[in-house]
């Protein structure tokens, strides 16, 4: 069966070529969390500096953020399956690059390229499900890829708590990296034979937008940079770079806008109109705020607050990842039934589940933290799943099909964004109480946790804002 087009595509084809991406996007999620359990064996081993050891982490993130836009809507106009097996490609060499450094700057070039690989790629898989599937049967689609979304980033302390048990405190950090090349290699074979090659509809000549790409880069660049490097660049003046980010990405809608009059623009700022995209966008940013920290300090109190091994810190957050699995597997199958409340529903569970963990921690500070801690971060699981696919679902819901990847690309910058601006404020309120005096960790944890319930409780009041809008809506009809 050919795959020139999505005509032909079967609904057993329309699956296999949804499977391929989806463990693709699990591969490159992954490694944004998997790699923190692997940070103080790491240190051992290349004798690396705090500076390495942040670019290590954060890089990753920034290099995935910058390329997300101009990957999809490369996606979108010259087909999936090329972006797809190139970024695949290059994601494996550079894992396996990875996995055989020999010095702090050998590894952070490699994760720099690694990052980018993986912005390659995530777009064309919700490009993907929005070309292969067609109005209410995304729900289904989006739900596996939230959910993919969710385990993902939960279960990668777990994996690799379990790798570098297996590989040895010297030599463990290596496999998780390595892990990901059979996978890789793999899923290059099968997304070269099963994605669509071309994009639906007629294929037409576009011009190339080049100052829309380097103000779209130059502005994430800007805005991420003071985040990820907030521990290392000391002194206020960093913070200055944020505002002027800001006006270089105001600058880049402006361009876009007036592009937009001579051909199709890397990105349609129109989307912003719509609003179901421009709300969910804005949920997804805040909620990953406080979302992607919770596992950053929870691995730091365990790890080094408690003496807890690799191992041990990754289980602990698996009763999150549980959770997540199985209500972003329901979700996805009801969104379309209840629409923004579910949303609402979850960020809920997720603020109560993060303060039943804080009140844990208070309640019984001798007890074994994965004990106290394992119902309300199930809670806090079964609320995310309820979030993440249904958010994506509803918030790419009216976005047409020939903007999907870009349309994509936007809201997960938005969601890197979020994510290194909620690392860097509770990480600052964590780190901050941990330097205070002796015994602090679990101050620091419980103070830090709040941080990130309240963040998460704003996009809450953003969902619940939707809702009365939509309420108002149908009022006046």
């Amino acid at each position: 069966m050919s795959a020139t087009g999505t005509d032909t595509y079967d609904d057993r084809r329309r699956w296999q070529a949804l499977g391929v991406g989806l463990v693709a996007a699990f591969m490159t999620l992954l490694d944004i969390s998997i790699v923190n359990v692997a940070i103080p064996s790491l240190d051992r081993a290349l004798n690396a500096g705090p500076s390495d050891l942040q670019w290590v982490l954060s890089g990753y993130a920034l290099t995935f953020g910058l390329v997300l836009v101009p990957a999809g809507r490369f996606g979108d106009v010259h087909g999936r399956r090329n972006a797809f097996v190139f970024g695949i490609a290059l994601f494996t060499v550079t894992s396996a690059l990875a996995g055989l450094a020999q010095s702090p700057g050998w590894l952070v070039a490699a994760r720099l390229l690694q990052g980018a690989a993986a912005g390659l790629v995530n777009p064309q898989v919700t490009g993907l499900i929005q070309q292969l599937f067609q109005g209410p049967e995304r729900a289904r689609p989006f739900g596996l890829l939230g959910a993919t979304i969710g385990i993902s980033t939960a279960v990668g302390p777990l994996l690799g708590g379990l790798l570098i048990a297996a590989g040895g405190p010297e030599h463990g950090w290596r496999w998780v990296f390595f892990v990901n090349v059979p996978v890789g290699i793999v899923a290059v074979i099968l997304g070269w034979r099963l994605l669509p090659r071309h994009p639906i509809g007629q294929v037409v000549r576009r011009r190339p937008d080049p100052v829309g790409v380097v103000l779209l880069g130059v502005g994430v660049t800007l805005v991420l940079l003071p985040l990820v490097q907030r521990e290392q660049w000391h002194g206020p003046a960093k913070w200055l770079l944020l505002p002027a980010g800001l006006v270089t990405l105001v600058g880049f809608a402006l361009w876009e806008r007036r592009y937009a009059r001579q051909g199709p623009p890397l990105f349609d700022v129109r989307l912003f109109t719509r609003q179901s995209y421009a709300l969910g966008s804005l949920i997804a940013l805040i909620y990953f705020g406080g979302f992607t920290a919770i596992f950053f300090i929870f691995t730091l109190y365990l790890q080094n607050g408690r003496g807890y091994s690799a191992l041990i810190a990754g289980l602990a957050i698996t009763p999150f990842a549980l959770g997540s699995a199985v209500a972003s597997a329901v979700g996805g199958r009801i969104v379309n039934r209840f629409g923004r409340p579910l949303v609402a529903v979850g960020l809920l569970a997720v603020v109560v589940g993060l303060g039943l963990v804080a009140l844990a921690i208070q309640l019984a500070p001798h007890a074994p933290v994965p004990w106290v801690t394992a119902a309300p971060l199930l809670l806090a699981g079964l609320g995310s799943g309820l979030v993440i696919a249904p958010n994506q679902t509803l918030t790419l819901s009216q976005v047409p099909v020939p903007q999907a990847g870009s349309g994509a690309g936007m809201l997960q910058t938005g969601q890197r964004i979020g994510s290194a601006a909620g690392i860097a404020a509770v990480g600052a309120v964590f780190f901050s109480v941990v330097a205070s005096g002796n015994d602090a960790w679990s101050k620091a944890f419980e103070r830090s946790l709040l941080v990130s319930a309240g963040i998460i409780a704003l996009a809450l009041v953003v969902a619940l804002v939707d809702i009365a809008r939509h309420h108002r809506h149908r009022g006046s009809v």
